[in-house]
């Protein structure tokens, strides 16, 4: 019983990007073609060019934005704002997982590899900002990306919380070893599964997963 294994949790942590909104939304696809046309215009790259270095970047440092920074001392501002530009057209309520966030027992966080600020505009759109208590970006985590343990580590102190006492769900298998390794609960939000000693769960419909994990604390309090 899935319950079971969520009976300790205190806080529950929440990716954003295709992790409270399904892939279908197509919305990260927006902040990738940014993030090509952003790297072409810095770095005076053809459009393919700047599409392999985006993904290079993504694989080697974790964000696009940590390889540019470090690699070519790009200021992130400019780039944070621009790259967040995007539309929100294809996002829409999902009753469901309103109802499923609202019963969740103790804090509620978003940590995202966005901005806070960005994460605020989606949470709107979606009609779930009232559920959350805090929300954490790149520049809480000292723009550190996920899976840096120096970005968990300065997200978690901000927010107090106590791993061994939390769960993480993201829809990035590699964003979930450094929870593992802390003691977290993991799960994996996904169309399909990924094999990895640090992935407790996965789940393909995020409401029901949190439906059934909380339904023994809930059967208990109503008792």
């Amino acid at each position: 019983m899935v319950a079971v294994h969520f009976a300790h949790v205190e806080t529950w942590v929440f990716d954003l990007d295709n992790t409270l909104y399904p892939p279908e939304a197509r919305l990260f696809d927006q902040i990738e073609r940014k993030m090509t046309a952003w790297v072409a215009a810095a770095l005076d790259l053809t459009e393919a060019e700047a599409d392999r270095l985006r993904h290079a970047y993504w694989q080697s440092h974790g964000t696009t934005l940590a390889g540019l920074m470090e690699v070519h001392g790009i200021d992130p501002a400019g780039y944070l704002t621009d790259v967040h530009d995007i539309s929100f057209d294809g996002l829409a309520p999902d009753p469901a997982l309103d109802s499923a966030i609202a019963r969740l027992p103790g804090r509620r966080i978003v940590y995202t590899n966005g901005t806070a600020a960005y994460a605020e505009r989606v949470l709107d759109a979606l009609g779930l900002s009232r559920l959350f208590d805090a929300l954490y970006g790149v520049e809480e985590a000292g723009l550190q990306p996920k899976p840096r343990a120096e970005a968990y580590a300065a997200v978690f102190a901000a927010d107090g919380l106590s791993p061994d006492r939390a769960a993480m769900f993201e829809d990035d298998p590699r964003n979930l070893a450094v929870p593992h390794g802390l003691g977290m609960r993991t799960v994996h939000v996904a169309p399909a599964p990924h094999q990895a000693p640090h992935i407790h769960h996965h789940t393909d419909d995020l409401a029901a997963f949190l439906a059934r994990a909380t339904s023994a604390k809930a059967g208990c309090e109503r008792g």
